[in-house]
């Protein structure tokens, strides 16, 4: 089994387990975003408040819609981010080393270099699973209210608060929002938002950029060390992935809060401000309209999110490469074993 075929399993199993763990605040951070408040006169509900609304108002499920396809999303882009990161590594490894025997450098993958491996990778991996990413939006922002509720909350609310709050009159699920994403803009509607996603590919460069580069001082402080020991627990990688997803989310918060507004359901009758043509349409009636704040709403959620679920994505994607390493050796040893003198 090649390095990168582990990593890509590995990646994909992390990142499985570190959704199923964040989806709640995944969901809620989402609806955060798409929130046309253009009055800004409705008191703004905190996390766990809004949290406790869907609750109330919608069930526990709606916590949990899209999760089908946000695992499956997951794997894919986690697994194949992986495995063309560690196929591009691999090839920026080869050539320092390269450089080395010219005296050219220590050998290693530097800064600039990795920068360039994740974006590659991400750029890959966008390309191949954004229409997922489109029906996962469609279903963690559509709102579900109950029939003898409609009325009243049509009186009490502002229009653009019941631009995604209809009536459900049978469960809203993958096949719904897939026929809702091709009856609106038809095939290609399904990469709707790539063009900021291509941008925030910066995002996962620069976590991974600031995950390796304090990876190799740690590493490299640990040698030094009496011990000289250069292994990373489990709870050090968990902190370094905490830290480098808290920088790269920060810098690329904006660009996400865009891709979500195109991928959310566009309003073609009423309000216009609501409806966006693209990525620069969109950018410019949330300046005109909602002012730069716009751009983060929600950002807290995401940040306690996005840092947690990386945090549990590098630690549990360590452990398995470790493992999986472990046991390709322990066969090895096995099979030599039995080869006869």
């Amino acid at each position: 089994m090649s390095d990168a075929l582990i990593n890509g399993l590995a990646g994909a199993g992390g990142g499985i387990i570190a959704q199923l763990i964040t989806y709640p605040l995944q969901t809620v951070n989402t609806r955060q975003q798409t929130q046309r408040d253009l009055k800004k006169e409705k008191r703004k509900l905190g996390t766990i408040e809004q949290m406790c609304q869907v609750v109330k108002q919608e069930g526990w499920e709606r916590l949990y819609g899209g999760l089908t396809p946000s695992l499956v999303g997951t794997a894919a882009s986690q697994g194949v981010y992986y495995y063309f990161y560690q196929i591009f590594r691999n090839k920026a490894q080869t050539k320092a080393l390269e450089r080395q025997k010219k005296r050219i450098g220590d050998g290693s993958v530097g800064m600039l270099s990795s920068l360039i491996v994740a974006a590659l990778a991400g750029c890959v991996n966008v390309l191949l699973t954004n229409p997922i990413w489109v029906v996962v939006t469609r279903m963690q922002t559509h709102t579900k209210i109950s029939k003898k509720d409609h009325p009243k909350r049509l009186e009490t609310t502002a229009p653009e608060e019941t631009v995604l709050s209809v009536i459900e009159p049978f469960p809203y699920g993958t096949s719904h929002a897939i026929h809702e994403v091709y009856d609106e803009a038809g095939f290609w509607g399904f990469w709707k938002g790539v063009f900021p996603t291509l941008i925030m590919v910066s995002n996962p460069s620069i976590q991974f950029m600031l995950y390796e580069t304090m990876l190799k001082k740690l590493k490299k402080r640990q040698s030094l060390s009496k011990q000289g020991n250069s292994g990373v627990t489990a709870l050090e990688i968990f902190l370094l992935g905490a830290l480098a997803k808290l920088g790269a989310t920060v810098v690329t918060y904006p660009l996400l809060v865009v891709k979500s507004r195109l991928q959310a359901k566009q309003v073609t009758t009423g309000d216009r401000r609501h409806h966006y043509k693209g990525t620069l349409d969109a950018i410019l009636k949330m300046i005109r309209y909602e002012g730069f704040s716009g751009f983060y709403k929600g950002m807290s959620t995401k940040i306690v999110q996005s840092v947690f679920a990386a945090a549990v994505l590098f630690m549990i994607k360590e452990e398995l490469v470790k493992g999986a390493r472990l046991l390709l050796i322990k066969n090895g040893i096995h099979n030599m074993k039995l080869k006869p003198p």
